[in-house]
C-alpha cells in the first residue's frame, strides 16, 4: 500500500469518526450515518490495498522460486 493511500484512508476513517461523533452529540442521525459510511469505505479501501500488496508478494515469491528452480537445472 502506498503512503498516499495510507494517509488518505486514515484521514477518511478519522473524519468519518468525527462526523459520527458530531452526529451523536447533536442528534443528527444523517451526519452520524455519513460518518459510519466514511469509516466503512476507508476500511474497505484498506482491505483492497492489503489484497493488492499480498498479491504482489505472492507474485514476487513465485518469480524467486522459478529463478531458483532454473538455476538448479543450469548448474548441473
Amino acid at each position: 500500500m502506498g503512503i498516499n493511500d495510507k494517509i488518505n484512508n486514515a484521514a477518511t476513517e478519522h473524519l468519518g469518526a468525527a462526523k459520527e461523533g458530531a452526529g451523536k452529540l447533536t442528534g443528527d442521525q444523517s451526519l452520524e450515518r455519513e460518518g459510519q459510511q466514511d469509516q466503512a469505505q476507508a476500511k474497505i479501501q484498506q482491505a483492497g490495498e492489503k489484497v493488492k500488496d499480498a498479491a504482489a508478494d505472492i507474485s514476487e515469491n513465485i518469480k524467486d522460486a522459478a529463478q531458483k528452480l532454473k538455476e538448479g537445472f543450469t548448474k548441473k
